[in-house]
């Protein structure tokens, strides 16, 4: 289990995350409208669109928005068929990185994402070319609520989880995929706080920046990723010093 990583690393982006965060809500509707269409439109039977509808009540997302999401996805209501795409390659310092997209336009969108990679100091790879460094994880993002570190490792113990990325305000808990919706039951039905539960990729190792330009080079790619209106999740193995980190604000 580990107590400090990239998530520790990442936490001045606090400021960051809210901006994400206006966002989030076009997002998590890309996702149960893709849910839907794939298992429909009942949240009993279908486990994604059950995940998806969990992440949208954590988010606050009204209710109107959505059921509407639900019945595009079903076909009720019309709209453009969205279609899922990942993407990799490497960032500023060989950072390696996974995006995770969702289009009503493939022709569009990834012209797009090839020429922000080359704009900011990037490589766009072929699949696969980052990939095979990367573990398929679920991840369940909870407020940490006050519960020391030892506290909160007791419940991942019992949870069957593999890993606990401890912080203060809110840690995550990394499952096996087998394990995923076992996990989502267990920290559901004990009371606890999710924030968000999706699959990640969890890189194998990590790229160490060390030099603060070449971090803040770093940001500014990743960024252009985060505001891009079909990107669903930017996945990368970088790992900055605390003492850079500080300096990023």
């Amino acid at each position: 289990m580990s107590g400090h990583s990239k998530w520790a690393n990442i936490k001045h982006r606090k400021g960051r995350q809210d901006a994400i965060r206006g966002k989030m809500f076009t997002r998590i509707a890309k996702e149960i409208t893709i849910a839907a269409r794939e298992g429909g439109g009942d949240p009993d039977g279908n486990p994604r669109l059950r995940l998806a509808m969990l992440n949208a009540r954590a988010a606050n997302m009204p209710n109107d928005n959505v059921m509407r999401a639900v019945k595009k996805g079903t076909g009720e209501i019309e709209g453009a068929q969205i279609e899922e795409y990942t993407y990799e390659g490497y960032g500023p310092g060989g950072v390696a990185v996974i995006l995770e997209v969702a289009t009503d336009n493939k022709n569009r969108t990834f012209p797009e994402i090839r020429s922000l990679f080359a704009k900011f100091g990037g490589n766009m790879g072929e699949s696969n070319s980052v990939a095979w460094s990367f573990d398929r994880k679920g991840v369940i993002e909870i407020k940490t609520n006050g519960k020391s570190e030892d506290e909160l490792m007791e419940a991942v113990l019992v949870s069957g989880a593999e890993d606990m990325e401890y912080d203060e305000e809110q840690s995550r808990i990394i499952s096996a995929m087998e394990d995923y919706g076992t996990l989502n039951k267990y920290f559901q039905e004990n009371d606890f706080e999710i924030v968000e539960s999706k699959l990640e990729y969890i890189p194998q190792n990590t790229t160490k920046i060390t030099d603060v330009d070449m971090a803040k080079k770093f940001m500014k790619f990743n960024d252009a990723f985060e505001d891009h209106e079909d990107v669903q999740n930017v996945f990368t193995n970088i790992e900055i010093d605390d003492a850079i980190a500080a300096q990023l604000d």
